[in-house]
Formats: C-alpha cells, structure tokens, sequence
C-alpha cells in the first residue's frame, strides 16, 4: 500500500470535548469535567488530544465544546500555544452526531472540503507512531469515499466497549461487517478468539462533504437543524454560538445510530497503539503507572499491605491498610470509596446528588472563571471566605452586589480597585473594602497573578447576586 502524502494538506482534526464525565467523580464534574483534567500526565486529556496529532501535518483544529467550558477550553488552547479554526459552542447537548455535523459545516464554509478527523478529547494513546500510521491509512481510505472508524485491537474479553466485525479487506483496512452493542462476558470472550472484533474507539476520519450527504440520507432533519443553526451562529470573541433554537429542534443521536451504522461506505482500520478511553476509574487505574503490587497513586498516599488500588489524593494525606481492588478518591469536599469492579455505578451517586441539588455533582470548590478562579475557604451563617486568583492584565467586571459587603486582601501581586468613582492601587499585605450596593471592579494589572483573600459578609451570598455594567466577555 502506498499512503498520499499530500492528502494530508487537506486534514482537519474535529475535537469533541463536551460531555460531563460523572463516572470519574467527584475529580470530574459538570462544571470541570474529566477532559479538561490533568489525569494521566502534566497536560490534561484536551491537551494530550491536540498534542498527540502535532506530527500530523493539518490544518488548525476545530473545537465543539459546550457554553459552560468555553473560557477553560480556550485558555488550555492557549498554554499548550494551539491557535483553532473555531470553537463551536453547542447551547445545548445533542450527542456526537450534530456535534460532527456543525464542525462538517463550520470546515467547509470557505468553499473547502478537508478529511476531518474526528477525536473525542478524553482519550489516552501510549504509542504516537502506530496512532499516526492508522490516521495516514484512514486518510487514504477517506480520499476514496470511505466512512472510516478505527478499530482497538482488544487486549481481553472487554464488556465495557462495543464492537466492530472486520469484513472484506480494503486498500487500507476493512470494510465494516457489523457494529456490535456491548456484549456479555461469554460473547465478549467469543469475539477475542475469533480475532474478527475490534472494540469501537468512537475516532472517526471521512471527508466532510461525504459525512454530510450520508448524513442527508439518513438523518435529513438533523442536516436541516445543523444547517440553520450555523447559518445563524454568532461570533463571541473567540467564540462560535450555535443558533440556539435550531441546534435545539435537532434530533439527539449518536454518529453510530445516525450515520456509521446505516451506512454503506463503513470501514475500519485497525489500531494497536495502548489507547484507552477514560471512562472509569477502572480504567484509569488501568492507564496509570503501577507499582509491583498493582497499586496506582497520585497525590500524597501512603499504602499499607494493599493491592491493585487505584488511589488519587488532591488536598491531605490519605493512607489505606489491607485493602485490594479498591478505588479511593479524595477531593477538597468530597471523597469517594468504592470497589474497582462498582465504579461504573458512580454516576448513580452523581444523580442522586442532582437530586438533592448538591453543589458537589456540579462543581469543585475551586470554580474557573474567564479571568482566573475563587475558592471556598470557609462560610457561615452571614459569612463566606474565599480564595481569588485573577491572571496577569485580566479584570473582573464592573459589577455590583445588593446583599453583601466585601473585604479584599492582596497576598501576591498588585491589584488595580474600582470602587464608585475611586481608582487605587492594593499590593501584598494591604487591604480594602467594598461596601453593599457600591460599583466596584478588580483589575490584575501586573506580570504575575493576583492572589486574594476575599472576606463576603451579608444577608444573602449566592453567586447570582451579581449585576453587571460592563464586562469585557460579554456577560453583562
């Protein structure tokens, strides 16, 4: 087989990095979820990503992403320095079907028609060489028409993943002969012996044009909505909203269900590369470096008598004596404990956390904001104390509280106050004062970031006793 390399002057990649993640609670949340976290190494899963395809010569990635992460999502572009075609924000969850369908369209609005190459940003790949060998395979077949998935060579009789059957053999890979739902254990043991079965990584590389006419075949309404809601998508700094109303009347579905199983253009190619999908903590333990026992830790752990335990400690020591198979996750305000078998169940103590509306299955206590983060320190009745960090040249809003009066603390850089008519300046160990129903903002006008202790006390300190006048990203 010869592989065209200049095909690859024409590729896209398609990152899709929406979704929550509730089964890795609570390290993943609603409002962080497990894509944008440093799991496996110093960059997160988005950043690994993007960062895995940089031998790839291609153009610049285009990003589905929802509303809620989009500040998150631009600054980790922003520190691995990856500039984007687009990140598109979805108003709404639809599934991976009209997330690929928007990115199709925003890729060939120019009047190009790129191979995208569609990757789910909560991956992991061990071996970059193989990974890019399959792409240039999956590439060559999408030059030719093909709907191209990749197939995971499988390690054991996994009951976790669905499946592929590989049919008559192509110039680059298979034909797909049958995707395959996830199968119980003795099917599962089955399709390992039969070395026909290849798990489905839910990676994709096609032509836009041709994903987009399949997809008018089978999912004509899908099409329509998509199509309407880019028409009428508008620029918010470097930012894409999707028409609200037409993304919304499309249907929800999978690009499994919609498109790759109904079509006649499915092929595989076949990937050997140590990839994963983090979706457990099983896995994750699975991913991770161990130790002779089997063990896996991050953070400040201390193992005593204990095998195969996968333990993650974020704020304190945590120390486990004579356990095996067990997952121990500590967080600042939450910590879970569970059997390694069980942990597909977790996101059953996420929704019953949304049920309750518990703040814990929706955020850390560390919340992202465009210009930095708070923490919660410490609250109580009338009070609250938190941790604000503000990065280099960001600012806060011009913003007003009708509740609660505020007390700021500068422990690391220089802070730039507004306060009603009075602009002054607060360095380290200095402090100042924001009394309820004043106009204030705070500017981070130094190098390096701005930390603070903020003190809030009043009647009522929820986050939406906020009113805004002027706001450089556009929330007012």
């Amino acid at each position: 087989m010869v592989l065209d390399m200049d095909l690859l002057q024409i590729v896209q990649p398609v990152i899709l990095c929406g979704g929550a993640g509730s089964r890795l609670w609570p390290l993943s949340r609603e409002m962080f979820p497990k894509q944008l976290l440093s799991l496996t190494n110093q960059h997160s899963l988005l950043q690994n990503t993007i960062l895995r395809i940089r031998g790839i010569k291609s153009a610049e990635p285009i990003l589905v992403s929802n509303e809620q992460h989009r500040f998150i999502v631009a600054e980790q572009l922003r520190a691995i320095n990856v500039k984007h075609d687009g990140i598109l924000l979805e108003p709404v969850g639809r599934n991976t079907a009209p997330a690929i369908a928007v990115a199709a369209l925003h890729a060939i609005r120019h009047g190009q028609d790129p191979i995208l190459i569609v990757l789910p940003a909560d991956h992991t790949i061990e071996h970059i060489p193989q990974f890019e060998e399959a792409i240039l395979k999956a590439v060559n077949l999408a030059s030719e028409g093909a709907l191209v998935t990749f197939g995971i060579v499988p390690k054991h009789p996994e009951t976790g993943y669905g499946y592929i059957r590989q049919g008559q053999a192509m110039s680059a890979g298979f034909k797909v002969s049958a995707f395959v739902e996830k199968p119980n254990l003795e099917l599962a043991k089955q399709y390992l012996e039969s070395g026909e079965y290849l798990w489905n990584s839910g990676m994709f590389v096609f032509r836009a044009s041709q994903f987009l006419a399949e997809l008018a075949t089978f999912e004509p309404h899908m099409l329509t909505a998509c199509q309407q809601a880019v028409a009428e998508a508008s620029q918010d700094l470097d930012f894409i909203r999707l028409n609200k109303e037409a993304f919304a009347a499309s249907p929800d579905n999978s690009i499994d269900y919609a498109v790759m199983e109904r079509t006649t253009k499915a092929a595989v190619v076949s990937l050997d590369a140590a990839w994963n999908d983090i979706g457990s903590f099983a896995a994750l333990w699975q991913d991770a470096a161990q130790d002779t026992q089997g063990n896996a830790v991050k953070g400040d752990v201390l193992l005593e008598d204990s095998k195969n335990c996968y333990v993650h400690a974020t704020q304190r020591l945590v120390t486990v004596v004579g356990a095996e198979d067990l997952i121990v996750v500590e967080t600042a305000d939450a910590v879970l404990v569970a059997p390694r078998h069980a942990v597909q169940d977790v996101k059953k103590i996420v929704s019953r956390l949304k049920q309750t509306k518990r703040a814990e299955a929706t955020a850390h206590r560390r919340v992202y904001r465009p210009w930095g983060y708070y923490e919660g320190i410490d609250q109580g009745q009338r009070y609250q104390v938190k941790r604000i960090g503000v990065n280099p040249e960001a600012s806060l809003s011009l913003q007003m509280h009708h509740h609660r009066a505020e007390h700021w603390i500068v422990v690391n850089g220089t802070a730039e106050v507004t306060c009603e008519d009075k602009v002054y300046l607060v360095t380290e160990n200095q402090s100042t004062y924001i009394p309820l129903g004043h106009k204030h903002r705070l500017r981070n006008v130094g190098k390096i970031m701005l930390e603070m202790i903020e003190v809030q006390s009043g009647s009522y300190l929820g986050e939406d006793d906020i009113v805004r006048f002027e706001d450089v990203y556009g929330r007012t």
